[in-house]
């Protein structure tokens, strides 16, 4: 089993903790929805024989408490504390790095790309939830406004039923992890990830509290990483039903950049159901251009 090394990182509001595997080029992975960096254990195990592959949970989730009271998260925050944490990994514009992020980590490896653009030599980003690029963004406004207003009102269980019920206008219905945040791999699971599935309730009503309503709102200048010269790939899954609102967005995304797709094995959560083929494909298009 290979050594993996974990700390903390004090950024403004929060300390993070982090997981570093492996050798060679840093490639930072950015987790989505209400998972933390125990959700990519086997994606990076897979991983760590050609990268230093980076791992954390993001503010408020899991091992990374906020300072003070849980409040509306932004985009822009979580951005910075990736760029603070690449540059503590050792991350320099001499020698950027590879950033991985699936779902609303994608969104946030977005912005990370338009403001730090130096830190990051190639991003791919895995189905994107972009609402506000979708031609119904004024539904998706409506529908995160009840979302908000219930979880103050009514508690985490009944926006998260709201939730749901609004995924199911806007394509195939799928669960809320697997939505915004991925699937636990599949298997037989080891104690890391028993860990964080312990975890996961406390995380979800973070995530549909304090991070969706907020998160739907955002949309990165995508513009800005590409000017500075970051390679964005648009990542979209397989088995992905075309009509989902993060695959649409992330076909809008590459349209908007100009750039292909690339494809990955299974859906929305891939890299857990088939971390082997996952990670095959994303040292394919970490390698091309």
């Amino acid at each position: 089993m290979e050594a993996i090394r974990t700390g903390t990182l004090a950024t403004p509001g929060a300390t993070l903790h982090h997981e570093v595997r492996g050798s060679g080029p840093i490639l930072l992975l950015i987790c989505g929805g209400v998972y933390d960096a125990a959700g990519f254990s086997a994606l990076a195990t897979t991983l760590a024989d050609r990268y230093t592959v980076v791992t954390y949970d993001r503010r408020g989730n899991s091992r990374s408490p906020l300072d003070g009271p849980p409040e509306p998260q932004r985009v822009e925050v979580h951005a910075d504390d990736a760029a603070r944490l690449l540059t503590a990994v050792g991350v320099t514009p001499e020698e950027p790095a590879l950033v991985f992020g699936n779902s609303s980590g994608a969104v946030i490896g977005l912005e990370l790309a338009a403001r730090r653009p130096e830190l990051v030599r190639t991003l791919v980003a895995h189905e994107p939830p972009l609402f506000e690029l979708l031609p119904e963004r004024d539904r998706w406004r409506a529908l995160f406004r009840d979302v908000e207003d219930a979880f103050h009102k009514e508690g985490p269980g009944a926006a998260h039923q709201i939730f749901a019920a609004g995924l199911d206008g806007g394509g195939e219905h799928q669960e809320q992890q697997d939505a915004d945040g991925g699937e636990a791999p599949e298997g037989q699971p080891d104690p890391e990830i028993m860990a964080m599935m312990g975890r996961l309730e406390q995380n979800a009503a973070f995530f549909i509290g304090y991070e969706a309503p907020s998160f739907s709102r955002h949309s990165p200048d995508l513009a800005a990483g590409r000017a500075a010269g970051v390679r964005v790939v648009p990542a979209l899954g397989e088995a992905t039903a075309e009509d989902e609102p993060y695959a649409r967005a992330t076909r809008l995304v590459a349209e908007r950049l100009g750039t292909r797709i690339a494809p990955f094995p299974g859906d929305h959560g891939g890299f857990g159901t088939d971390p082997a083929a996952f990670g095959a494909a994303l040292r394919k298009t970490l390698a091309t251009g």
